[in-house]
C-alpha cells in the first residue's frame, strides 16, 4: 500500500490496516484518505478475511481535518461529505476493530467511532474538538460520539470540545474497552481472534444487521450537520480559530 497506509496480515483471517502518515500526523491528508480507501477496497475483495484491525502509529491514531480542508469548508468550497473515506469502517463487510492506541482528535475520533469496536489507551487524548474552532460537529459526530461514548458523556464531549485521557473516560464509566496504551494492539488481536473463530458468513450477516439502523440514521444526520455548518462555519471567529489553533 505504500508508506502512508499499510496492510499487514496477522493471520490468514485477520488483517491490520495501519495509518502512518508521519508528515501530517495522521490528519486527513489526500495521501491518507486515498490510502484508506484503497486498503478497505482490498480487504473487501479478499473473502478469506474475517476481521480488520485499524490502528495508527506511535502516539497518533488520527488527528482529523487538515487546516486546508477546514479553510475550504469555511470558504464554501468543500463539504465534509465529499471526504468520502470516513465511513469505510462501517461500510466494510466484516467487523472492524479500532485499536485507538494514540490520540484521536476531532474527525479522527469520529472516524474511529465508525468501527464496530473501539479500544482506547489510558494515556491517550480523545476529543471531539469541533466547537473549539467555533463550528458545530460534522462527519456524523452528533450521532456517532453519543452512540459510542454514551448519551450524556458524548453530548458533553461535543458541547465542551474538551480533551479527555482514556483513563478519565474509563473513570467516567464509558462502556468502551480502555487499557494501557502499550496493550491496545494486543487486546485488539485477542478480540480479533475470538471473532475469527466464527464463520465469515455469520459475521457479515450480523454486522449488516447491527449497522443497518446506524446507516439509515446517518443519511439524515449528515444533512442536518451540513445545515448547521451553513449557519456556524462561516463566522469570522471560526477562521481566526482555525489559524490560531493550527499555529500552536
Amino acid at each position: 500500500m505504500g508508506e502512508v497506509v499499510n496492510i499487514t496480515e496477522i493471520t490468514e483471517e485477520i488483517v491490520q490496516i495501519t495509518m502512518q502518515d508521519k508528515v501530517s500526523r495522521n490528519t486527513f491528508s489526500k495521501e491518507l484518505m486515498q490510502g484508506l480507501k484503497q486498503a478497505f477496497a482490498i480487504v473487501n475483495q479478499n473473502k478469506a478475511y474475517k476481521v480488520v484491525i485499524l490502528i495508527g502509529y506511535d502516539s497518533y491514531f488520527s488527528c482529523g481535518g487538515t487546516p486546508d480542508e477546514l479553510q475550504q469548508i469555511y470558504d464554501g468550497k468543500l463539504k465534509f461529505t465529499e471526504l468520502d473515506f470516513f465511513t469505510a469502517p462501517i461500510d466494510c463487510e466484516i467487523p472492524v476493530i479500532a485499536a485507538m492506541q494514540g490520540h484521536a482528535i476531532g474527525g479522527g475520533l469520529v472516524f474511529g467511532c465508525y468501527a464496530d469496536f473501539q479500544i482506547l489507551g489510558k494515556e491517550n487524548i480523545y476529543t471531539a474538538n469541533f466547537m473549539k474552532y467555533g463550528f458545530t460537529p460534522g462527519m456524523g459526530a452528533t450521532y456517532m460520539v453519543p452512540l459510542r461514548f454514551g448519551s450524556s458523556l458524548g453530548s458533553e464531549m461535543l458541547f465542551t470540545a474538551e480533551s479527555y485521557r482514556g483513563g478519565e473516560l474509563q473513570e467516567r464509566g464509558v462502556s468502551l474497552h480502555v487499557v494501557p496504551k502499550k496493550e491496545v494492539r494486543t487486546e485488539a488481536i485477542a478480540l480479533a481472534k475470538k471473532l475469527a473463530e466464527k464463520p465469515r458468513l455469520s459475521l457479515v450477516t450480523l454486522k449488516k444487521h447491527m449497522t443497518s439502523k446506524i446507516k439509515k440514521s446517518l443519511k439524515d444526520i449528515f444533512e442536518q450537520e451540513l445545515e448547521m455548518h451553513k449557519i456556524t462555519f462561516h463566522q469570522p471567529q471560526v477562521k481566526e480559530n482555525i489559524k490560531a489553533l493550527f499555529e500552536r
